[in-house]
């Protein structure tokens, strides 16, 4: 793996991996994206207009063989430990977003906290906090 991507990309493709998981990207999880890119702090000096592009690339590398461990590792390598819990939550944010987690979302969560080294009790704090915000009635 000789090609690197930045922080930012890496938030993004970490999203992108887990909508993608069941097959398809719907429109709440797309949703959720943007509003998490538009009003988040560590988004703050991100070129919105990359978005689109940033997911294409992603979505590209989910098409090869070996591309979701490619990802996984482009993504531990671009986020500094203090980001990797970060990039968890928007995951876990993302896979909530449309009212059901599914066991492709719930594997997907579990490769991107073993490949970012999210402790177990970490992880599912993150998981609580994020079936709380989402919970309806």
């Amino acid at each position: 793996m000789t090609r690197k991507i930045d922080h930012h990309a890496a938030l993004i493709y970490t999203m992108v991996l887990v909508s993608a998981a069941e097959g398809q990207i719907t429109d709440a999880e797309l949703e959720m994206m943007g509003r998490l890119v538009k009003t988040l702090p560590i988004f703050a000096r991100f070129d919105r207009d990359r978005i689109i592009s940033i997911g294409e690339e992603c979505a590209e590398l989910l098409r090869r063989e070996e591309g979701l461990d490619e990802a996984l590792e482009l993504v531990a390598a671009a986020l500094p430990p203090p980001l990797r819990e970060t990039a968890y939550a928007l995951a876990c944010d993302v896979a909530a977003a449309d009212g059901t987690v599914d066991q492709d979302e719930l594997r997907l969560l579990e490769m991107v906290r073993h490949e970012l080294g999210i402790e177990r009790l970490v992880a599912a704090a993150i998981e609580r906090a994020a079936g709380a915000r989402f919970r309806t009635i």
